[in-house]
């Protein structure tokens, strides 16, 4: 395994935007290979598409010793090209629906945005790829029953939802209108994985097996956390305001905090933090707090027990 980060299959980067239907997002994304070394590439890959071959042979010399491969000149340029135009229309298109001119009037306002938006979205690809990387591994190393990375990035429906969701949240951290709620609902529709793209999700992120598990927009999530089927991460209440309409963008979902472990059927409302290290058992019910390395579990009479596994460790 290479150092500064772990090697995966080079298919895994033309899974990260397969799910667009983006077909020229294929070839940005082939280009930085994973070898945790790419981080150069994609703004200045972009660069030498704006520049023509002379920017190539610069970038070229720019990566010399990375493991990054590159196309010829014209191939590359025409495909970076192309992949900024249309995410840039794609973009401008979802403004169109919270913008409030009439869409038969120019904006040049929203398309200059868009275009900045998509080269901030293209120069961000190496940092998508290697949260995901960390994602791979996590299902790889978490589930005895995978027999390889190619394996689960193929199958497994939590590296599905969390290659949509990588994609959707940095474009909704960018303020693109509507296009990462499309994203995140085309994983939920294919997997049973409901993941806001306004959740802050940490490294080594498994959902084992998947279905059923909601995690809402102010949930915030650390590193190395598992989840299995059916967990809801929600919220307890909705306020309003005086005229009786909800109160949107207050956080409302839990916290959960690095190593924790969640099983089945377990429903977590509100914004309460599940501290550091601590497992929640399967069909349990939680409205409150949960102290670090702390192991939660239900009684016979399917009432929540909180039973202390461990002095608190830093």
């Amino acid at each position: 395994m290479a150092t500064g980060g772990p090697r995966l299959p080079r298919k895994v980067g033309i899974r990260i935007f397969s799910h667009l239907g983006y077909h020229y997002f294929i070839t940005t994304v082939c280009i930085v290979c994973c070898s945790g070394k790419g981080e150069l590439a994609a703004s200045e890959l972009f660069d030498a598409a704006v520049n023509g071959k002379r920017g190539v042979r610069a970038v070229k010399d720019k990566v010399a010793g990375y493991n990054v491969t590159l196309v010829s000149g014209v191939i590359l340029g025409n495909h970076l090209e192309k992949a900024e135009r249309l995410l840039s229309e794609q973009i401008k298109r979802g403004y169109g629906f919270s913008c409030e001119i009439t869409y038969w009037q120019a904006c040049m306002e929203c398309e200059e945005k868009s275009r900045n938006l998509s080269r901030e979205f293209i120069a961000a690809i190496p940092g998508i790829r290697k949260l995901l990387a960390t994602d791979v591994m996590a299902a790889y190393e978490g589930d005895p029953a995978a027999r390889s990375i190619g394996e689960t990035i193929f199958s497994y429906p939590s590296i599905k939802a969390m290659t949509n969701y990588r994609i959707a949240h940095e474009l909704h951290r960018l303020g693109v209108e509507i296009i990462p709620r499309i994203i995140t609902e085309m994983a939920h529709s294919q997997t049973g994985i409901d993941i806001h793209p306004g959740a802050v999700i940490g490294e080594r992120f498994f959902i084992d097996h998947g279905s059923g598990t909601v995690i809402g927009e102010t949930c915030e999530i650390g590193n190395n956390v598992r989840l299995y089927q059916g967990v809801t991460l929600g919220a307890v209440s909705f306020p309003k305001d005086e005229s009786g309409r909800l109160v949107k963008g207050i956080p409302r979902h839990p916290i959960v905090e690095d190593d924790v472990i969640i099983y089945s059927g377990t429903t977590i409302l509100g914004r309460v933090r599940i501290g550091k290290g601590s497992v929640i058992g399967g069909n349990v019910w939680l409205t409150s707090d949960v102290p670090p390395y702390t192991r939660v579990t239900q009684d016979k009479h399917a009432q929540s027990v909180v039973m202390i596994s461990g002095s608190e460790r830093e």
